[in-house]
């Protein structure tokens, strides 16, 4: 497999377990920043551990450099964004708003680095981004509103990260994320409560972190791979599982402005990428 390829996989394999983002959030009672603050222990945690076992300290915390530091800030940014959406409005909507990604990382990427955007990847992120307004549109006037901003400041801070690994593809990824959770915690700890929530909840919370610090560096090693523009469009084929996730375990409807947005998005998704592989 050529390098392209490998970061296809990675980004897919990411997507997947992010899907299940929901779940663990609206899983629990436990507050956001509870949340933000158990999640990043444990995430800080897993992924400091791996950096130790693949004897690569320097390389992923000393050699972090200027670019690691701006990832550590804005994934941190995007965390403290991310969990609450999912507290204020549903996890379809969370799911499908971050489809606007390619259009975000495509523009920031021509204007940073001068990267092209395709024409089937253009067509792609506008049609993904007007399906993201539908949603918006049906949230208009509702506590939904909130949690559907939030997730649109989650897509920028996300979309930047992709940026920043394709200008600085040396970049190291589970450095970053471990310096992101460090710097989550404390926050979590002075606006939450979390030595309130009980065992079982900080459990669940536990795995959350554990499964989401691999989905993190498989992003950040697929994204140095692939154009910030795919990258995004790939990322966003979690859309259609995280909502059949909600269904099937919360029984969570999305709404039909929801459903109406989301199939727009999809379709732009799948015939970006056909549209893609065919040239």
């Amino acid at each position: 497999m050529n390098p392209v390829q490998i970061g296809i996989l990675l980004l897919v394999l990411s997507a997947v377990i992010w899907s299940s983002a929901g779940l663990f959030a609206k899983g629990v009672a436990a507050t956001a920043w509870d949340i933000i603050f158990w999640r990043s222990l444990f995430a800080g945690l897993l992924t400091s551990g791996f950096v130790v076992c693949r004897s690569r300290f320097v390389e992923e915390f000393v050699a972090m450099h200027r670019s690691g530091w701006a990832v550590a800030i804005v994934r941190a940014a995007g965390t403290a964004a991310f969990i609450p959406a999912f507290k204020h409005t549903s996890i379809a909507n969370v799911s499908l708003i971050y489809a606007i990604s390619p259009l975000v990382a495509g523009v920031m990427a021509w204007i940073w680095i001068g990267e092209s955007m395709s024409r089937a990847v253009i067509a792609g992120s506008v049609a993904a981004m007007s399906g993201v307004m539908i949603i918006v549109w049906g949230s208009l006037g509702s506590f939904s509103l909130t949690g559907d901003l939030l997730a649109l400041a989650m897509v920028i801070a996300m979309s930047l990260v992709m940026v920043i690994y394709r200008r600085y593809p040396h970049t190291p990824a589970a450095g970053p994320n471990a310096m992101s959770c460090l710097l989550l915690m404390p926050l979590g700890w002075i606006f939450g409560s979390p030595l309130s929530n009980p065992p079982f909840e900080i459990i669940l919370i536990a795995c959350f972190g554990l499964v989401f610090a691999l989905a993190s560096v498989l992003l950040a090693e697929g994204a140095r791979r692939v154009p910030a523009g795919q990258t995004a469009l790939l990322s966003t084929l979690e859309a259609p599982l995280a909502p059949v996730l909600a269904w099937l375990v919360l029984s969570e409807l999305p709404s039909m402005a929801t459903v109406l947005g989301g199939s727009i998005i999809l379709i732009a998704v799948v015939a970006s990428q056909n549209v893609k592989t065919a040239a």
